[in-house]
């Protein structure tokens, strides 16, 4: 399994400004290429680097960094098509669509720019390292991380690594190759989580974890943007890019630590984990303008996609069920009910008369639905017809 492990690099004053010049000139190298790839019909990439690599090397690249900068700009190319094929930029004929089709990508002068091996090497034991620029290799350049990243690269660091900048900052994101456990085949039940916007996840073992903090947080910006998008000036701008990071930091960070709480428990229980399938939500409600906003805020794809990979890495299962009915059935009975839901928070049967919270009834009803998948698809352990 592939993780990323992020250093924060502490160059000198000489270094940072090296760093800086080989990102606006590699940057600056890929939009030309880019440029070239657009007249030319977006060409594979062994036919795009016959048109583009002589050319980089005059510019001063070194030939592993002419490379990426090729293996870059056709990347970024294949994201796009796939983005179209899956309609994230519209319809056809839509204006976003339109335009995304009409010219070259560009590429921001502070973009990350990939490193292999050749490039760039690492010395944890000091906590440097020497990478490639286009001033020539910068070596015993200081890093700093945590004792378990620093533990994850030197044990299972494999492939590329990315050096970026942010806000003058620089930092190093390399790629990890993280063996998994073995997957638990006969998991005792299912822990079925139940998503939501008051309630971030609910599970069937009785964990809640509520959403109203991070809410409030996301009115708190949300007003901050409103102030800062009237004023229109320059400063205002920046604080809106720096307020929106600090945003999608502080909701990764709840995030982790709810998908953490999940995969603990379903490890020590020796339970699997059962995920409501939630794609295209927000495309089939219809809601209330002043209830647009938390809807799109809505990060359950994010909490999904860690609880996925914790969850790959302690061997738990996971599966996803359809949510359908799971907030009006009652799961004492079965009877399902569009009143059995009598509000937000609470459900009350009107066949046998159970009462529960909404969240808790859902939950219950998304673990059993997690067994039946669970059951239907799994390999047979019978023994073969002789």
């Amino acid at each position: 399994m592939k993780l990323v492990t992020q250093v924060k690099l502490m160059p000198e004053a000489d270094q940072a400004a090296a760093l800086a010049a080989t990102l606006r000139t590699v940057n600056e190298a890929a939009c030309w290429v880019s440029a070239v790839a657009f007249e030319r019909g977006v060409p594979r990439e062994y036919e795009l680097r016959k048109h583009t690599y002589a050319e980089l090397k005059a510019r001063g690249l070194g030939a592993q960094a002419a490379q990426h900068v090729i293996k870059k700009t056709r990347d970024a190319y294949t994201a796009l098509k796939a983005n179209i094929r899956v309609g994230n930029l519209g319809k056809p004929g839509s204006k976003r669509r339109a335009k995304a089709e009409s010219k070259p990508i560009t590429f921001r002068p502070e973009a990350a720019q990939p490193y292999d091996d050749r490039c760039l090497s690492w010395q944890y034991d000091a906590a440097t390292v020497s990478v490639w620029t286009t001033a020539g290799r910068l070596r015993h350049v200081r890093f700093a991380c945590s004792p378990d990243a620093l533990k994850m690269l030197r044990e299972h660091r494999k492939g590329e690594s990315d050096l970026i900048e942010r806000d003058g900052v620089f930092y190093l994101v390399a790629v990890c190759e993280v063996p998994e456990n073995p997957l638990n085949e006969n998991p005792a039940g299912f822990v079925g989580v139940d998503l939501g916007i008051t309630n971030i996840a609910t599970t069937s073992t009785g964990y809640r974890a509520a959403g109203r903090g991070l809410n409030r947080h996301r009115k708190r910006q949300l007003d901050l943007r409103k102030k800062l998008q009237a004023k229109g000036t320059k400063s205002a701008k920046r604080l809106l890019k720096k307020r929106s990071r600090k945003e999608a930091r502080h909701t990764a960070n709840v995030n982790h630590i709810i998908s953490k709480k999940i995969v603990t428990t379903a490890e020590r229980t020796g339970a699997g984990i059962a995920l409501e399938d939630l794609t295209g939500i927000r495309s089939r409600v219809r809601l209330r303008k002043d209830q647009r906003t938390p809807l799109h805020a809505w990060s359950f794809l994010q909490l999904g996609r860690y609880i996925e990979y914790k969850a790959k890495r302690a061997g738990v299962p996971v599966v996803y069920v359809d949510p359908a009915y799971t907030s009006q059935q009652c799961s004492q009975c079965g009877y399902i009910d569009r009143r059995n839901r009598q509000s937000q928070a609470t459900f009350a049967c009107r066949s046998c008369g159970a009462l529960a919270h909404a969240d808790d009834n859902a939950s219950h009803n998304i673990g059993r639905k997690g067994e039946t998948v669970w059951t239907a698809g799994r390999q047979s352990r019978a023994p073969a017809t002789p």
